[in-house]
């Protein structure tokens, strides 16, 4: 098994449970490994023929954005079932960062695995 990582994905969108985080946007960040199979890509040496992470991160980008969710944890389980629906992927897992949202914490989120690990 091959992974295709996305590190640091920064993306602002409304996040939270307290009603002032319903009325602001908040920067989250997504650390993303994807299992795929890049032989048939190295070969060719085509966009084409492999996972393509700028396409992953703009519908990620546009997903999250969008999104109102109250939980990190509803967050990262649609931002899943995208990667692996959308994009053919057999297997991700996501660290989803929530930064600043605990005092004296660099960032808390969650960290899920999905699907089947070859």
């Amino acid at each position: 098994m091959d992974i295709v990582f996305i590190r640091e994905l920064q993306i602002e969108t409304v996040i939270g449970i307290y009603d002032w985080e319903r009325k602001i946007r908040q920067v989250i960040s997504v650390d993303l490994d994807m299992a795929t199979d890049i032989k048939k890509a190295s070969n060719s040496d085509n966009i084409e023929d492999t996972l393509n992470y700028k396409a992953v991160a703009k519908r990620l980008i546009s997903f999250v954005t969008e999104s109102e969710y109250e939980l990190v944890e509803t967050l990262a389980e649609k931002i899943c079932e995208i990667v692996l629906t959308e994009f053919n992927v057999p297997w991700v897992k996501l660290t989803l960062h929530k930064p600043g949202a605990v005092s004296g914490s660099r960032s808390v989120g969650v960290m899920i695995e999905r699907g089947v690990k070859s």
